[in-house]
């Protein structure tokens, strides 16, 4: 089977399509057919060296597919059905290993490149409106990236909640589509001459001057000390991802002197480890697709020859919603 190599730790030049033996399901895991495999800033992480691998490896962990054969003392999974995973290392490939526990069965009404595109970005947006910074209606919501694979997916959930959500963008286009997508009011970050001053000063006009109850930032470092400073007295920053790099330490006295704020770095394995807890999430997910309620929006796809380009789109900020590799 053909499956791309992360060679070395490195820019996305270090990805290549190589040819591998086709891989054989262990006990308790199951080969699929990959239909789609997501795209995700955790990907060019591990590619560049941010978090520690193993190299060569093959990228990716998020994908849809057809399932092809069962490992031993696998149960209630057949070849045929039709599933989606959120965390299986090696999916920039033809064909993956699935362990069976963590495999999500994809209801009929939802094709596979939409199955493909939920998983990690719709759950993570879930677990961050419904259990990290449980968002109730009244409430106000300011969220970086408002245009982006997860942002457009929070947008949709947390104004489905009642609340009322700022999203910054860095274009017209990405406007529209927050917009869209439920925002009430969008801020062009790169129209801004000082993001640091200027992002909280219109945050607090907008708020009459009292500040966001949440918000929730996946760029990361070069937008961290604007959210935070967007934050309202005893209000939360949920960092939830790096688009810009990692955010550095800091003194701990900064969230006294902001107003007793409370900060937070979760990620998805701990809200999904659950297999109930990931599948109520991931039910919720496909229920609202197939119902019309949640709308999955597909940037960009690339051919699997073509992750590198892939992941520089990504890292340029070039896309909106979900990156696929479709093999």
């Amino acid at each position: 089977m053909r499956a791309i190599h992360a060679t070395a730790a490195g820019g996305p030049e270090v990805l290549s399509v190589v040819d591998l033996p086709a891989p054989v399901a262990g006990p308790g895991k199951v080969v699929v057919d990959v239909a789609a495999a997501g795209v995700n800033f955790i990907d060019t992480y591990k590619r560049g060296g941010v978090y520690p691998m193993d190299f060569p490896h093959v990228p990716g962990t998020e994908g849809a597919g057809t399932v092809s054969s069962l490992g031993p003392g696998v149960s209630g999974v057949a070849v045929g059905d039709r599933v989606a995973w959120a965390s299986a290392p090696g999916s920039y490939a033809e064909q993956v290993v699935v362990p069976a526990d963590v495999l999500l069965p994809v209801p009929d009404g939802v094709d596979l490149e939409t199955a493909a595109a939920l998983p990690l970005q719709g759950m993570t947006a879930h677990y961050l409106v419904a259990s990290t910074f449980p968002v109730r209606a009244g409430q106000t919501v300011l969220l970086t990236a408002a245009a982006g694979g997860v942002g457009l997916l929070l947008t949709q959930l947390a104004a489905a909640r009642g609340a009322r959500v700022i999203g910054t963008v860095g274009s017209a286009e990405k406007e529209v589509l927050a917009r869209e997508a439920g925002a009430r009011e969008v801020v062009r970050y790169t129209e801004l001459d000082d993001l640091t001053a200027d992002l909280p000063a219109i945050v607090r006009e907008l708020t009459d001057g009292v500040g966001v109850d949440v918000a929730y930032d996946g760029v990361g470092k070069d937008t961290f000390d604007a959210t935070l400073a967007s934050v309202r007295r005893r209000g939360t920053l949920v960092l939830f991802g790096g688009a810009s790099g990692q955010v550095p330490p800091f003194d701990l006295q900064r969230l006294n002197h902001a107003g007793s704020l409370f900060v937070t770095r979760p990620k998805l394995g701990d809200y999904t480890a659950d297999r109930d807890e990931l599948l109520w999430r991931a039910g919720e997910l496909f229920a609202a697709v197939g119902a019309g309620s949640l709308s999955v929006r597909i940037g960009e796809r690339f051919g699997l020859a073509e992750a590198a380009a892939a992941h520089e789109a990504l890292e340029g900020r070039a896309t909106t919603g979900k990156v696929l590799l479709v093999p």
